[in-house]
């Protein structure tokens, strides 16, 4: 009886053993980790812009009238002259027909004007020539100077009175060709603001009657980009863009200008990057969204690890100063600093001398804290 005891006690020490062992095994931290390898990272700046032309020219009326004809419409080819849209040239008309006129009486009243010049002219030098033989008085020459210099001044205001009966007719004929509205460039009207009968006026701000994209097979892309990644963004960089219109097509532009005057809405700060649009096929219409992605760098062939292995932190008593990353070694973990270089939403380059292809990167810890319950031994 004696030695069955022993034996029961010697199976219970045995199993109360086997669980503590389990115990400890079950409440050791364990690591998630991944080999370090090698890839190409290309880092982005994602924005979103619309799609407009490079160049857009409102074409507005200087004079004010009523619209008599309309010779184009939407998507309208035109060339540079064309005739767009003429205000009726009656009131216009009449003002030339009445300058023309003025300006004849003037050049009339210039010629008598002129006439009674030369009269006074010789009428003076002969008086001058009988004053010399005592023929007539001195007052006699005075009165005939007199003459003839009234003459002149007659004629220099004759003189005047032809020149603003000109420019008047100027005035009225310019007005009368502002009457017939023409396109400034080769183009395509994207927008017509006017009909036949409506009447318009013009005043400091000239009315835009139409709108003249000057070439639709060359546009841009106007993005917004936050103030956090303006810095990144140079003139020449690649960029990548998918139009709603377009959803599994793929397009491709270039940074051409990044401006300096800044937005502000809700606190928020951005700033216009402009990429260009190649349309030689015609997909791209103004005002299209497009969803862009810029290439601000890329790194080829680097060493790499996941972005959640920054996250990972084994001893919280300590401040470093530096990135670094664990790396389970033989030895257990260890800390490595290393810098950052390109990174995308997943992965990012890391540059040390220390670190080699193949260590094994933790990117998740399972602390004692978090172990999942485990089963006790089963009693006796």
């Amino acid at each position: 009886m004696k030695k069955r005891y022993m034996i029961l006690g010697a199976i219970i020490a045995a199993l109360v053993l086997l669980g503590l062992m389990s115990f400890v095994k079950n409440g050791s931290t364990k690591y998630t980790t991944k080999p370090i390898s090698k890839a190409t990272i290309i880092q982005s700046v994602e924005a979103s812009g619309t799609i407009k032309p490079i160049n857009t020219i409102a074409v507005g009326t200087q004079v004010s009238g009523t619209v008599q004809k309309i010779y184009v419409d939407y998507n309208s080819v035109v060339k540079k002259g064309d005739l767009l849209a003429e205000l009726d040239p009656s009131l216009f008309q009449a003002n030339v027909d009445q300058s023309n006129a003025k300006l004849r009486n003037a050049k009339a009243s210039y010629q008598r004007v002129k006439a009674t010049l030369n009269y006074k002219e010789n009428n003076y030098k002969r008086y001058k020539h009988l004053f010399e033989k005592n023929y007539v008085s001195r007052d006699d020459v005075e009165l005939a100077e007199s003459n003839y210099l009234q003459a002149k001044a007659d004629l220099d205001a004759a003189t005047a009175e032809v020149s603003a009966a000109s420019a008047s007719l100027e005035n009225n004929l310019t007005n009368l060709r502002y009457s017939k509205i023409t396109s400034p460039v080769d183009g395509t009207v994207i927008s017509r603001a006017v009909d036949v009968g409506q009447t318009v006026a013009a005043s400091f701000n000239t009315p835009t009657l139409f709108e003249v994209a000057k070439d639709l097979t060359q546009m841009q892309i106007e993005t917004s980009v936050s103030e956090a990644d303006i810095g990144k963004i140079k003139v020449g960089q690649k960029a990548t863009y998918t139009l709603d219109g377009y959803q599994d097509k793929k397009f491709h532009g270039e940074v051409t200008q990044v401006r300096l005057a800044s937005t502000t809405t809700n606190n928020v700060v951005t700033y216009t990057v402009i990429v260009s649009v190649d349309n030689s096929e015609g997909f791209a219409i103004p005002g299209m969204t497009a969803n862009v992605s810029i290439k601000v760098n890329e790194a080829k062939d680097v060493l790499c690890v996941e972005n959640r292995a920054f996250k990972v932190s084994l001893d919280d008593t300590k401040k470093y100063e530096k990135q670094g990353i664990w790396i389970l070694t033989s030895s257990g973990p260890k800390r490595y600093d290393i810098v950052v270089g390109a990174s995308d939403d997943n992965k990012s380059q890391i540059i040390s001398d220390e670190i080699k292809e193949g260590d094994k990167v933790i990117i998740s810890v399972i602390s004692p804290n978090k172990k999942q319950p485990q089963r006790s031994p089963r009693p006796f």
